[in-house]
């Protein structure tokens, strides 16, 4: 006899062994013979079990077979004809983030495993959606600068002009890093998603100060007074605008409740890239203006150009 053979009739006996199935609407009840309830309460039972053999007898199963006590799993999953194995866990987000816990396993346990076993390891929960959701991040944000790009174009007649406004969109993202680097915090998905929230947030002082720039143009001021002024006259108003914004956050991103933890990397974004991208835009937007103006061939006179030079 195979140790398959005396597997299969103590789990006949114990479990069960399906002998037929009755269809009754749209259930299936499946029929099952195994011993008596009173005859499988006990180790003792299985001592007493009777193997039959291929020639027909019936023998004690301890005169053919031995066994111990030990760990089994409750049920074998497979997928694609191997066997996996799927550990959970919940994430305590006051003690640890999800990225290192997933960091931990990997340098412990996946790369230790993966040269010295046949077994492979694959990230799921939350690192996996996270995953598919930053890859439609990747396909979906050009499209959402190419819209911003048109929606500013439009009104401003103007293909340049909305490429100086955006031009601080990368350092409202330089500003969200360092907030993460100053507060401790993780750059985690939502940090990512704080600062795509961002691109639309930060044009916002840069249009301001191109569209009062532009007014002042048309009404005859001249280039550089026309830069002056508006920084002059915009300045208050943006500046105030993106502290307000700041101050705004600020009770979220200190806050110790667990329940609002995983939008706090998204907070540190929004609050840390207004604040960095609207200091740089100050200096930025007018000094590309100028650029843009000298680039696309205007001509001013001696005067003025001197003047700007200086300034």
């Amino acid at each position: 006899m195979t140790l398959n053979d005396i597997a299969t009739q103590v789990r006949q006996a114990f479990y069960g062994a399906e002998s037929q199935r009755i269809q009754r609407g749209t259930d299936d009840i499946r029929v099952m013979v195994r011993y008596p309830e009173e005859e499988r309460r006990s180790l003792g039972n299985l001592e007493e079990l009777m193997i039959r053999t291929p020639s027909g007898a019936e023998v004690p199963f301890l005169s053919i077979a031995d066994f111990s006590l030990g760990n089994s799993y409750s049920s074998i999953n497979r997928q694609d004809g191997r066997r996996i194995i799927t550990v959970r866990a919940d994430v305590d987000r006051t003690v640890v983030t999800p990225d290192e816990i997933q960091r931990e396993v990997i340098n412990k346990f996946l790369n230790p495993w993966e040269r010295e076993l046949n077994v492979e390891m694959v990230i799921g929960g939350e690192g996996e959606q996270r995953l598919d959701s930053l890859s439609d991040l990747y396909s979906t944000f050009p499209l959402a600068l190419m819209v911003i790009f048109a929606l500013l174009a439009i009104p401003l007649k103007s293909y340049l002009q909305p490429l100086v406004i955006m031009s601080v969109i990368p350092f409202g993202a330089i500003g969200a890093i360092c907030g993460h680097f100053i507060m401790g915090a993780d750059l985690v998905f939502f940090s990512l998603l704080g600062i795509i929230a961002l691109s639309g947030v930060v044009i916002n002082a840069s249009l301001v100060l191109v569209v009062s720039i532009n007014r002042m143009r048309a009404e005859g001021v001249g280039m550089v007074d026309a830069v002056s002024k508006a920084g002059e006259m915009r300045f208050r108003p943006i500046v105030l605008t993106s502290i307000t914004t700041f101050m705004g956050l600020v009770p979220l991103i200190i806050t110790a409740n667990p329940a609002t933890f995983f939008i706090i990397p998204m907070a540190i974004s929004l609050a840390f890239g207004v604040l960095f991208a609207t200091i740089i835009t100050l200096f930025l937007v007018p000094s590309l203006y100028l650029i843009l103006h000298d680039f696309i061939g205007h001509t001013d006179t001696t005067e003025e150009r001197a003047l700007a030079y200086q300034q």
